[in-house]
């Protein structure tokens, strides 16, 4: 059930050294990223630590297949999501792709704030490994990897500068940090909007296969 419940496996597995909780319910701080993970079955006593755990006035974004909410929280957007996992050949190392650090935090935010590939924090690239492409030493575009599974890990932020689209560059970013996240033996993953025909077809033509209808569901307490 890890990928029905990623948030969930990575706060409670290799993310656990990053986790707020209270009872079983764990969320990553603020500036990190803004999700929120309960169990599989969630209890009453987890959805009253889930509220608790948020405080007055603080959203979290719970991110699993579609989940009742209790009356204590209440939803203020969903967003429905495909799940994909990738091939076996989808890892290719690329020459042009450069580390990206927290010098480049602020580069990555603007591209982020230009391209909306999803949330993306002062702090976020503590979650894992983030790669970039420079063209005239500009930031174009950029990946990395978010949520780290037992045995997969989630490739995200996969944003191009809309100057330069149309190029492959999203294709050879994910299959570099694909290759990065070979290196751990784990299998890459990914989330996209299940109205984003575009971020659908590039994975489908690179052979991902479709795993799971994931939802994004944003919550505060009531």
């Amino acid at each position: 059930m890890n990928l029905q419940n990623p948030v969930y496996a990575a706060l409670t597995g290799p993310h656990s050294q990053l986790a707020e909780f209270r009872g079983n319910a764990r969320r990553y701080p603020s500036a990190v990223a803004p999700f929120l993970a309960l169990p599989d079955r969630p209890t009453e006593q987890d959805w009253a630590d889930a509220t608790a755990l948020l405080g007055p006035g603080t959203t979290g974004a719970l991110m699993r297949p579609a989940l009742p909410v209790p009356d204590s929280l209440k939803v203020d957007l969903e967003i429905p999501l495909v799940q994909f996992v990738a091939p076996a050949s989808l890892p290719a190392p690329d020459p042009e792709v450069v580390l990206l650090g927290v010098d480049d935090v602020p580069e990555m935010l603007a591209l982020v704030a230009l391209t909306d590939p999803g949330p993306f924090r002062g702090r976020t690239i503590e979650l894992g490994t983030y790669l970039g492409i420079r063209r005239e030493g500009e930031l174009i575009a950029m990946a990395g990897t978010r949520f780290a599974l037992p045995a997969h890990t989630e490739i995200s932020a996969v944003c191009t500068h809309p100057a330069h689209q149309g190029q492959g560059l999203a294709t050879r970013l994910i299959r570099a940090v694909a290759a990065q996240i070979a290196t751990s033996g784990r299998t890459p993953f990914l989330h996209t909007g299940a109205s984003n025909t575009t971020a659908i077809a590039l994975y489908n033509k690179v052979g991902f296969t479709l795993t799971n209808q994931m939802h994004v569901t944003i919550v505060q307490p009531a």
